[in-house]
């Protein structure tokens, strides 16, 4: 599955949500937890449903060729008990559009259980459906993320409207950022592999 979306943000803005395990986790639909195992390592555990079949699946993911703020790699696998299982990987690379920034996205996975069962066509449905769901909430959070820094930014006028807002970056190194923005966006990439089969 190949996809891109166009996220109302700048691209390292984006990059750091994506490094926010707790964005992640609250634009996914279903998802319960993101945790760190090892270094480049992540536990997803998540709910997801397609047609009939409803199950919690667990996924491990790993990340490689992490390039900030630009791309990433992912490998993933996820069970789901009697509902089937995903194995996959990904490539996902963030561009500059103007002010905003272009998220790209090439899935690739396989599905068995249940899943693989209930045919292509409720599994290609399911797998749109969180795929939008994502990228409304995503996309929402972002806008309001840029709003809130206008607002901010405009309290203190001296009249002279050169300064630019400054965000302040949690108290972790570089490198835990970026774990944390490539686990995030494995746990929605897992997700759609999952539903998309």
């Amino acid at each position: 599955m190949t996809g891109a979306q166009l996220i109302p943000a700048s691209q390292q803005a984006t990059w750091e949500a994506l490094n926010d395990p707790e964005v992640l986790k609250a634009c996914v639909p279903g998802c319960e937890s993101i945790t760190l195992v090892n270094p480049n390592e992540y536990q997803v555990l998540m709910t997801a449903r397609v047609g009939p079949v409803s199950a919690k699946f667990r996924g491990r993911l790993s990340l490689f060729d992490i390039k900030p703020p630009t791309s990433y790699s992912l490998a993933f696998e996820g069970q789901g008990g009697a509902a089937g299982f995903a194995k996959g990987a990904a490539q996902v690379q963030l561009s500059p559009q103007g002010e905003q920034t272009r998220l790209a996205y090439d899935v690739k996975a396989n599905v068995g259980g249940k899943l693989a069962q209930i045919g292509s066509r409720l599994v290609d449905a399911a797998a749109k459906k969180v795929a939008d769901e994502f990228f409304q909430n995503f996309t929402k959070r972002m806008s309001s993320a840029e709003d809130t820094t206008v607002v901010t930014s405009a309290a203190p006028d001296h009249g002279h409207g050169g300064a630019t807002p400054e965000r302040a970056l949690p108290g972790v190194s570089n490198t835990t950022l970026i774990f944390f923005a490539a686990g995030a966006l494995v746990v929605f990439l897992v997700a759609l592999v999952v539903l998309f089969g």
